[in-house]
């Protein structure tokens, strides 16, 4: 399990600069090529955090132990 967060810790880190818009919008993008931006009711900062916090549940959900309780099922209907 650790390898799958570091792995997953490392597909995502952010790259390049943090680009403004004309409509105010600021984006950067993720190594895994995901473009990251804030919108009206949240921060560039709070999308990057969920971001990758989204890419370590999934990296450990997929290699956790078979029948260990969970609070979401698996596997997603996106991730099977």
């Amino acid at each position: 399990m650790r390898r799958a967060k570091v792995q997953a810790a490392t597909e995502h880190t952010t790259v390049g600069f943090v680009e403004q818009a004309a409509d105010g919008s600021v984006t950067i993008e993720c190594a895994c090529g995901m473009r990251l931006t804030n919108g009206p009711t949240w921060s560039l900062d709070e999308h990057i955090r969920l971001h990758r916090a989204e890419a370590r549940f999934l990296a450990l959900a997929a290699v956790a132990p078979e029948g260990i309780p969970r609070l979401v099922g698996w596997p997603l209907a996106e991730h099977a």
